[in-house]
């Protein structure tokens, strides 16, 4: 999957990547190679679900779809 995402450089060095499709997804580097590298860890954070703290009604089903 690709996403776009926003790479700038921060005004105390180093940079500072967010994916706008993704609010609150946001990470930093000290090189574009770093912020890069730590944006697709948060993009996994963010994408991975937290199973324990869903609640599903009783006829509810859980299943995956390709993206």
């Amino acid at each position: 999957m690709n996403i776009r995402v926003v790479l700038e450089p921060s005004e105390d060095g180093g940079y500072t990547v967010y994916v706008p499709s993704l609010p609150g997804c946001i990470s930093e580097g000290e090189t574009r190679e770093e912020a890069i590298q730590n944006i697709k860890e948060a993009i996994d954070l963010y994408l991975e679900p937290i199973e324990d703290e869903i609640i599903f009604g009783e006829n509810a089903e859980q299943i995956e779809i390709a993206v």
